[in-house]
């Protein structure tokens, strides 16, 4: 396997649809007269939690995973992203041993520490302190190590008051800091980590965030699975697209991102659109790179344009003005950008083209929305909205250059929605 810690072949995973008991006679009864009719069952949980997944189930069966093949190397923090059902949580289980495969198999390279779900390895009865040295046990570590681990693990997880408590009084986000800490800290080659991080708080997932980023640096490969794009985006280089049990996309982080918005973002059909007053309607709207193609991915260095045709149908002394809505894929508002043009327009088709330069945005998925504004003449506080809308077009930003160039002090993505390169000036005073 040389650097390959992971190797997975041909991994299926199948469930059976079985007969749920539904607690009452009556229930249970309804469920049975369906059956005899060959109806739906009136009270089946799994026909709802099966909804938009029809092609995951034959007859009875229920294929979680299908056919993947995939390979982790050392050191890679790979993020794993998809809808809910997509079969992320059960991948880690069988890379985690839970559960085992129907079809194919899996090579793992050293030892696997997981954080699948909150609670997850250990034992309600015990104190905290003594669920450490069980969950060291498990690792296949000596009593020795887990004591020189052990006032790293209780200070990052932060309960040092109650680790002599028996853990079933914790709440679940002190479940979850000491649970992390147990499993980043006793030096597994493999740390898995589920959504359960979504269940701390802030600055716990900044300390969570940072210690992945250590235990990859020292050469320990890190699974993750979130549906925080932002998270995934800071901490992960490689990322993976399940859906419906299948990779649909294995590739950087950024355009894997990207594809799972374009997947499931209401990002309009711009051929579908039509919309505006009885002054102006929108025609059209790209993103255009340097080349003036049209694209939806561009580096971070190289400038963009948003561009935008309207029709103006009826002469007026109103200013129309356009201006584009720029959001993160997440929702976050980046900012408006307003053409400065306040001079009344004739009717025909306008074109409209703001620059984005280099070195403004940072990496990430970005949507925009468009719109024209009329100012009326008499009173430039007075307006009205011609048209606007939200999510037309979707475009990625990307850093394919060197990282000890842009990155310096940053062990992953920089922070932020914005990433300007701001003049520096650095000079010894003594």
């Amino acid at each position: 396997m040389s650097d390959t810690v992971i190797q997975i072949e041909g991994l299926w995973k199948e469930y059976r649809l079985g007969v749920i008991g539904h607690g009452t006679l009556t229930r249970d009864l309804q469920s049975w007269w369906a059956r005899v009719r060959g109806k739906e069952d009136p009270n089946s949980k799994i026909q709802s939690m099966l909804a938009g997944q029809e092609k995951q189930v034959e007859g009875d069966r229920f294929w979680a995973l299908r056919d993947i093949n995939l390979e982790v190397k050392e050191g890679e923090i790979l993020g794993i992203i998809g809808r809910n059902g997509a079969g992320k949580s059960t991948l880690l289980k069988l890379l985690s041993r839970v559960t085992a495969p129907t079809k194919g198999q899996i090579k793992i390279k050293g030892r696997i520490a997981s954080l699948l779900e909150v609670g997850t390895g250990f034992h309600p009865e015990l104190t905290g302190r003594e669920n450490i040295f069980m969950n060291g046990a498990i690792l296949g570590m000596s009593k020795q190590e887990i004591k020189t681990k052990l006032d790293e693990i209780i200070d990052f997880s932060g309960v040092e008051k109650f680790i002599d408590t028996p853990v079933k009084r914790y709440s679940s986000g002190m479940y979850v800091r000491l649970a992390f800490a147990v499993a980043a800290h006793l030096e597994p080659e493999i740390l898995v980590v589920d959504e359960v991080l979504a269940v701390g708080d802030a600055e716990f997932q900044k300390k969570c965030l940072g210690k992945m980023g250590e235990v990859s640096r020292a050469g320990r490969t890190v699974l993750f699975v979130s549906h925080n794009m932002a998270m995934i985006s800071t901490l992960c280089k490689k990322g993976l697209l399940l859906e419906c049990g299948f990779i649909v996309r294995n590739d950087q982080i950024s355009e894997v991102v990207l594809l799972f918005y374009d997947k499931i973002s209401d990002v309009k059909n711009i051929e579908a659109i039509s919309t505006g007053d009885e002054f102006c309607r929108f025609v059209n709207a790209s993103i255009v790179n340097k080349d003036g193609s049209k694209t939806q991915q561009a580096e971070m260095c190289d400038e963009i344009k948003i561009v935008m045709t309207y029709d103006i149908l009826q002469e007026t002394t109103d200013s129309c003005v356009p201006n584009y809505h720029l959001f993160t894929a997440e929702g976050q508002y980046v900012c408006c950008m307003n053409s400065p043009s306040v001079v009344p327009m004739k009717a025909g088709r306008y074109r409209a083209e703001c620059t984005v330069p280099p070195f403004l945005l940072n990496e990430g998925a970005y949507t925009v929305g468009c719109a024209v504004t009329s100012y009326h003449k008499n009173n430039a506080k007075q307006y009205t909205i011609n048209f606007y809308e939200k999510n037309i077009l979707i475009f990625n930003i990307v850093d394919k250059k060197n990282p000890d160039e842009w990155n310096y002090g940053f062990a992953t993505k920089i922070p932020g929605v914005i990433r300007p390169r701001l003049s520096w000036n650095i000079q010894a005073v003594t």
